[in-house]
Parts: C-alpha cells; sequence; structure tokens
C-alpha cells in the first residue's frame, strides 16, 4: 500500500479520508502535505509509476492499470471509516475512473467526489480536445509555457525537462485514449463539487452533474489551470473540503 498511496501523517481519529489524484505528470508530495494542514481529515496521495520512489518503474499506458492498482490498495483504507476523493485535470478523470470501479465492483461509494481543472470523460468538449501526448518535446513545452503553473526556471531547464516530459506524456496519453459514456443514470449519490480557475480554458464542468443524484456544486476560483496552487486558492479548497466532509461524517453517522 505504501507504494501507491502517500500518507505525511497518520489520523486514525479522523472523520474520513480523503484520496486524492495527482495532475498529469505529477506526484504525490503536493497533496501529501494537506495531511499536515488538515486535522480532522487523513489525506492519502496516490503515487503512479514512474515518479518519486517509483522512478525506475515502467509507467502506465491505461486507465485499467491504473484503476486495477489504485483499487487494490485502497481497499484496506476505504474499509476503515468514510472516504472522499479529490483529483486536478488528468487526476480528476482517474479519480471517477477509480470511483466507479469501486461502486461497480465492491459497492463502496464516496461521500463526496472533488473533480477540478476537468471536462466530464464523456462530453464532447474533451473528446473533441486536442490530444497532446504526440507533440515534440518543443511543442509541449511551449504548450505548457502557455497554460501556466510550471516555473518558468523549470522549463528552462533540460535536465529537469527531460526527466519530467515522459511522465506528464504518459498520463497524458493514458487521459486521452480513456472513454466511457454518458451515465444513463446516476452513478452514484455523493454530492459532487467541480472546482476551477476563472482564467483556465472553459471546461464541461455541468455535465459531471450526469455521474450523482446528490448536490452539485461549481467552485470558480481566481487563476489559470493550476490555480489550486496559490496559496489562498488552497486554503478555500481545504476550508471548503474540511467543512463538507465534517459534515458529510455527521450524516453518515
Amino acid at each position: 500500500m505504501d507504494k501507491v498511496l502517500n500518507c505525511f501523517t497518520k489520523r486514525p481519529e479522523a472523520v474520513a479520508s480523503l484520496i486524492c489524484f495527482p495532475w498529469a505528470g505529477g506526484g504525490s508530495i503536493h497533496y501529501a502535505r494537506w495531511g499536515k494542514i488538515l486535522t480532522s481529515v487523513e489525506v492519502f496521495a496516490v503515487k503512479l509509476p514512474g515518479r518519486e520512489s517509483r522512478a525506475k518503474e515502467q509507467f502506465f499506458q491505461s486507465m485499467e492499470q491504473i484503476i486495477d492498482e489504485v483499487v487494490s490498495a485502497l481497499l484496506p483504507v476505504l474499509k476503515e471509516k468514510p472516504f472522499a476523493l479529490f483529483g486536478h485535470s488528468f487526476g480528476a478523470m482517474t479519480s471517477f475512473a477509480v470511483a466507479d470501479a469501486l461502486k461497480r465492483i465492491h459497492n463502496l461509494e464516496p461521500i463526496h467526489l472533488f473533480l477540478s481543472g476537468a471536462s466530464a470523460p464523456y462530453c464532447q468538449m474533451r473528446i473533441q480536445a486536442p490530444t497532446r501526448s504526440h507533440l515534440s518535446d518543443e511543442e509541449f513545452l511551449q504548450w505548457m509555457t502557455r497554460i501556466g503553473g510550471t516555473p518558468p526556471e523549470l522549463l528552462a531547464n533540460p535536465e529537469v525537462m527531460r526527466l519530467f516530459l515522459p511522465a506528464l506524456k504518459a498520463d497524458l496519453h493514458v487521459v486521452e485514449n480513456y472513454r466511457c459514456d454518458r451515465p444513463v443514470r446516476p452513478l452514484f449519490s455523493c454530492p459532487v463539487t467541480c472546482f476551477d480557475g476563472k482564467q483556465d480554458v472553459p471546461h464541461d464542468l455541468k455535465a459531471w452533474k450526469d455521474i450523482s443524484s446528490g448536490e452539485f456544486t461549481v467552485q470558480m476560483l481566481p487563476g489559470a489551470h493550476f490555480y489550486l496552487k496559490e496559496a489562498a486558492n488552497e486554503e478555500l479548497i481545504l476550508d471548503y473540503i474540511t467543512k463538507c466532509l465534517e459534515t458529510a461524517e455527521m450524516d453518515y453517522l
């Protein structure tokens, strides 16, 4: 489990577990440190192959590989207390895919889904979006510069980019080839919250409403694609998540 899930701070008394999924090319550290900030929630950050302590492992090539590994690692954790999922961009897609598998195969449902910076996987906006994983490194860096969120000094460092780009392209390959049908009926009954940056490219957030019969909320925050890295936005997000999970825990009991 420790190979797949990074938990900086164990909190057996926590009201809920929050499982966080990285953006494309990302690691677990950004989310794992949330576990030191959130005192009533136990945070587990998903760590995918090809990065951090798993740097020597081969990247996953499909969403099915991610689902199989993450679900297997999560099952012992999810039986301990109520759980919620958070994912940004690529992480929103993987968190949804994992939640879907947990419900279909194990009849386990989150008490809240927090989805950030991504259109629903079955909407036309996402299906028609241009692919990026095939771009040359130069074209890829130009695109990364446009969307923002990566420090310019890193983009200008060839050695750092040599290490970082393969993971990013591998994750984009996975999500670009991930397909699922629009639900004909809600898959979940939990609340769903979508976060997004006001200056990011438009996303079809409303399409996520189809996945659940629970309350649906959209939170737009200042910033571009990586708006959640900004300290003020991160504080708002964590406060919101805490309130949602503490309230849900009372309903759960």
